[in-house]
C-alpha cells in the first residue's frame, strides 16, 4: 500500500510538533534579544545626548575662566552623569561638547553610544 513501509506500519511524526515549537520559540527569542539591544542602544544615546548637553551648558557658564576650566567643569559634570568627554572645545563664547556612554551588554566587545552638544549666548540675528 501506498505510505507504508517495508515492515507494513506507516511512518510516524510523533515529535514533530516539539520541533516546531522549539523552532518558533527560538525565532521569538532571538527577535526579543534583537529588540533588547536596540532598546539599549537607544537609552544610551540619549543618556550620551544629556550628559553632552549638561556639559556643554557648565562649560559655556565657565568660559570666560578660560578652555581649561570650562572644559574642567564639563568633565565633571559629564562624569556625574555616567558619561566621559571626547573632545571639549571653545569658540568665543560658545562651548562644544562631545560625550560618550558605554553601551551595556553581554555581547563580547565595547560598544559605546555619543552624543554632541553646543552651548552659548543666543545668536543675535536681524529681528
Amino acid at each position: 500500500m501506498i505510505g507504508e513501509t517495508a515492515r507494513g506500519r506507516r511512518p510516524s511524526d510523533d515529535g514533530s510538533g516539539t520541533i516546531w515549537v522549539l523552532a518558533i520559540t527560538l525565532i521569538v527569542v532571538v527577535c526579543g534579544l534583537i529588540g533588547m539591544y536596540r532598546g539599549l542602544a537607544v537609552v544610551a544615546r540619549h543618556r550620551a545626548e544629556a550628559a553632552a548637553d549638561f556639559a556643554a551648558l557648565a562649560a559655556a557658564g565657565s568660559v570666560i575662566e578660560g578652555e581649561s576650566v570650562a572644559c574642567g567643569r564639563a568633565a565633571t559634570i559629564a562624569a556625574a552623569n555616567g558619561a566621559r568627554v571626547l573632545s571639549c572645545r571653545i569658540d568665543g563664547t560658545d562651548a562644544f561638547v562631545s560625550a560618550a556612554v558605554a553601551v551595556s551588554s553581554v555581547v563580547p566587545g565595547r560598544f559605546t553610544a555619543v552624543g554632541r552638544a553646543r552651548a552659548g549666548p543666543a545668536p543675535s540675528g536681524g529681528r
